[in-house]
Parts: C-alpha cells; sequence; structure tokens
C-alpha cells in the first residue's frame, strides 16, 4: 500500500529546506522502498529521497553550488539520517 503521508525525515528535510531557501517549490519524494534491503537501507523506511526544488536562492549558481547548498541547508541529516538524495535544483524560470 503506498502512502502519502510524510514520515519524521522527510517532514524535516522539507522544514529545513523551507527555512534555508524559501523555495517557490518543493517535493521531498521518498525513494526508500525501491532501496528495500540494499547498503543504506536501515529499516526505517526514509534512507532515500529524491527532492525537487525552485528557488531564487539559485539564481547564478552551477549545479555544484547549487547541490551544497541543498547539503548546507540539511547539515548533519545527511550525514546521519539520510543514506542517498538526488537532488533537482533550478532558479526560477529555468
Amino acid at each position: 500500500m503506498h502512502s502519502e503521508t510524510k514520515g519524521p525525515v522527510a517532514t524535516e528535510i522539507e522544514a529545513r529546506l523551507t527555512a534555508a531557501l524559501s523555495p517557490a517549490r518543493l517535493a521531498v519524494i521518498n525513494d526508500s522502498a525501491k532501496h528495500r534491503g540494499h547498503t543504506g537501507d536501515d529499516g526505517s523506511g526514509e534512507s532515500h529521497f529524491t527532492v525537487e526544488i525552485e528557488s531564487a536562492a539559485f539564481a547564478g549558481q552551477n549545479r555544484v553550488q547549487r547541490q551544497r547548498m541543498v547539503n548546507q541547508a540539511l547539515g548533519d541529516m545527511m550525514r546521519d539520517t539520510v543514506h542517498a538524495m538526488a537532488i533537482k535544483a533550478r532558479a526560477p524560470g529555468e
């Protein structure tokens, strides 16, 4: 059964990115079910994510700089909680 309910990790990712980058659009997609039993799957059901974010903060920044901004906003979560994250970051109008 697929649930649209966000878990605590996805909720925290959303809160941190919203606070740091004031996105015009933000989607936090839990991909953990696709990785069940693989390396990095801690059994929590919240270890692998895709983040799609649009923010004016990304204007003039290249892809690597944008990913660093997202990682910085998430801080210790990237080290302690999240095993893998795909980041799709764009500025408005891109």
